[in-house]
């Protein structure tokens, strides 16, 4: 499963943060050599994602 979260860089360009598990690890993946800026609503659904793959990761060790 792969979870994607809109964000922005610094001078405002639309970026994503991706979230995965590979085996029982999660995994994230930023916008190539940027910062990440999220607003509030963007971080309540990363951290729903990291929170999600931290779970189906637990359940595969």
């Amino acid at each position: 499963m792969v979870w994607r979260v809109q964000c922005g860089d610094l001078i405002s360009r639309d970026r994503c943060l991706t979230v995965y598990v590979d085996d029982d690890e999660v995994v994230l993946v930023g916008p190539p050599g940027e910062t990440a800026r999220l607003s509030a609503g963007q971080l309540g659904q990363l951290r729903a994602a990291l929170n999600e793959a931290a779970e189906l990761a637990g359940r595969r060790r």
